[in-house]
């Protein structure tokens, strides 16, 4: 009964036991009061025309992609992490600990813009840390944490409390994805990070991402599949690795001329955000505040991914959607194996880029 504190999403769908032979699809994409009707085949179980597909999570991609990873947890109670103005804090007290001290970003700080620090002592040597009272006393909070959880696992970790509980941490620069975004942005805000910045578990990471990647992860291609197949936290998007990444169907075999376009076209989408050095990724991607010259910019990389997969221009996301299925349809189809294979034999993976 608490007014604007409890919110609820319903989504109700009606099913029934018999065919019926005309089937319509309502489209509110370019009209939110009158639908475009479409009469079709088959309504699908994510409410587009085609297949009765239906996605399960994978743990690699099908297609030749860079693989995509969770960032790195902590779970050290608290003590490993600080706010900058703990960071400053500890410096007034613990000089030497700066070399130890790392950006760690998650969904809120990378979109927002905002700081936070953690201990990242992996290179620390024992003489280094007891040299330091507070980082020992830090280290300290871990341990009894640890050794006082019901979690055996996190029992287990108490034996290495200076460390993080899981490191994924990338050595080269690498693509960050958040996990959750606002149903108002067009597109979820992705951007290269620093390998000396380190990932939360609130990030996903691409280590192998490459300037074409982030364009096609970065286009009205990709942002139709997401809204279709992933989850929602409220009405927010939820982007997944095993729904989302690895079931994307990237283009089959881009021509080089393609792929530079692709890669160009990404190129001034990071040019025009970088025109704007004081602005977050939330500040750039309001569907209000929006620069103009992002806009452009991601209006030209949609085209250039679009052109990767049909000369014809797609004249709404549900049309992208569509084509994105039977695409995966096509290239996972090889994949479901119709004899046993025989043992020491890998499936080969569908020539995607």
């Amino acid at each position: 009964e608490a007014r604007g504190k409890a919110h609820v999403h319903v989504v109700i769908l009606g099913f029934g036991l018999g065919d019926v032979p005309e089937k319509r699809l309502y489209d509110y994409d370019t009209d939110p009061v009158n639908p475009t009707v479409s009469v079709v085949r088959n309504i699908s179980p994510y409410l587009i025309e085609g297949n009765d597909t239906v996605l399960a999570k994978r743990s690699k991609s099908f297609c030749a992609v860079p693989e995509i990873a969770f960032g790195s947890m902590p779970n050290d109670g608290g003590f490993l992490l600080l706010t900058p103005e703990e960071k400053a804090a500890l410096l007034r007290v613990e000089p030497g600990a700066e070399k130890f001290l790392r950006l760690i970003l998650a969904r809120e700080e990378f979109i927002n813009g905002k700081d936070r620090w953690c201990l990242w002592l992996i290179n620390a040597s024992p003489m280094e840390m007891r040299a330091m009272p507070e980082i020992m006393r830090r280290i300290e909070g871990v341990k009894a944490m640890g050794l006082a959880s019901s979690r055996a696992t996190t029992r287990e970790l108490a034996k290495t409390p200076a460390v993080f509980g899981e490191i994924r941490q990338p050595a080269r620069r690498y693509l960050a994805i958040p996990k959750s975004s606002s149903e108002r942005r067009s597109y979820i805000p992705i951007g290269f990070l620093e390998p000396e910045v380190i990932a939360s578990t609130d990030l996903f990471t691409v280590p192998d991402a490459e300037l074409y990647h982030f364009g096609v992860l970065s286009s009205a291609m990709h942002m139709a599949w997401m809204r279709q197949v992933c989850g929602r936290l409220k009405s927010d998007y939820r982007y997944s690795a095993g729904l989302v990444y690895n079931n994307y169907p990237w283009p089959s075999a881009p021509t080089p001329a393609q792929r530079a376009a692709v890669e160009t076209a990404a190129q001034a989408v990071l040019d025009a955000r970088a025109a704007f050095p004081a602005s977050t990724l939330a500040d750039l991607y309001d569907p209000l505040a929006m620069p103009p010259a992002l806009a452009t910019a991601h209006a030209e990389l949609d085209r250039a991914v679009d052109r990767c997969y049909r000369r014809e221009p797609f004249p709404s996301d549900r049309a992208r959607v569509e084509h994105l299925f039977a695409l995966y349809e096509r290239l996972t189809g090889p994949l479901a194996p119709t004899a046993k294979p025989k043992r020491g034999r890998a499936t080969p993976r569908p020539p995607c880029a």
